[in-house]
């Protein structure tokens, strides 16, 4: 018996309301759909507008769509849930709260003892190599630590489904690229099915199965991509394979023109 798709997406539409309310709103997806098997990395990439964000909020249960079918191991999707984590752009995390307490922050406010939580979240820290950061805050830690603590918080119900919304944007060069290698070992080590929304190309190449490229406004699936690479990933070899150079230039010639397709109806 074959199994369902981990995510599903038939014919999705949104539209988000005027904010006057007299206008008919703006026509955010148009007829999406798209699927990711269990244990899968998916990056999407698109001009920004094109409703990347958008669809990792529906799947997150934040939105419901105008039209169409969102379904999570084959069950309709109907709000918020455990079994999808998000990680966001900005880590938010609380400061007032130390890091051991931002990563359990969920469990406690289900109700969990610290006897159940702890032993889990001790593991998570380790994982992100932030075990000696328990007791710190997030005012202390640097923006990659930051988001380590929030991929620490976001793993440590053992989610599914990540919905990761650029996490690692604002994060210098070299940061991005050791943040890059940590999300890569904990997901094959973890087997946890990502769906990844970035505007860099050469970061889809290296973490990603399928790049999915997004048309302008409306959104919709553009063209889909299989990245050929072998695991684990070196982003110095990468770099010098011919098919690496064919690949970017490919995706960089479809983001340039639904951007200044984008571009254009903004300043018609």
């Amino acid at each position: 018996m074959n199994q369902p798709p981990r995510i599903a997406l038939t014919h999705v539409s949104k539209r988000f309301a005027s904010p006057h309310g007299k206008q008919p709103g703006q026509q955010v997806l148009s007829d999406v759909s798209l699927a990711l098997q269990e244990g899968e990395f998916v990056c999407l990439l698109g001009a920004s507008g094109c409703g990347k964000s958008t669809i990792l909020n529906l799947l997150a249960g934040f939105e419901q769509p105008d039209q169409g079918q969102l379904l999570i191991n084959g069950q309709p999707i109907t709000g918020p849930g455990p079994d999808r984590g998000m990680v966001f752009q900005q880590p938010t995390l609380f400061p007032w709260l130390s890091v051991l307490d931002n990563v359990t922050f969920g469990p406690r406010m289900a109700g969990q003892t610290r006897q159940q939580y702890l032993a889990q979240a001790e593991r998570q820290l380790r994982q992100v190599g932030l075990q000696d950061y328990a007791d710190h805050f997030p005012w202390q830690l640097s923006g990659g630590m930051r988001q380590r603590a929030a991929l620490a918080r976001a793993w440590l119900p053992n989610p599914d489904i990540l919905l990761m919304d650029e996490p690692f944007g604002a994060l210098d060069a070299q940061t991005r690229l050791a943040m890059q290698e940590l999300l890569t070992q904990i997901w094959q080590n973890t087997g946890t099915t990502l769906l990844f929304v970035t505007h860099d190309v050469d970061e889809a190449l290296f973490l990603a199965d399928r790049v999915l490229i997004m048309s302008s406004q409306p959104g919709r699936i553009r063209e889909e991509l299989h990245v050929p690479f072998e695991r684990p990933r070196n982003i110095e070899d990468l770099v010098a394979e011919p098919a690496y150079g064919q690949l970017k230039r490919r995706i960089l010639h479809v983001v340039r023109e639904e951007a200044a397709k984008s571009l254009q109806t903004e300043t018609s």
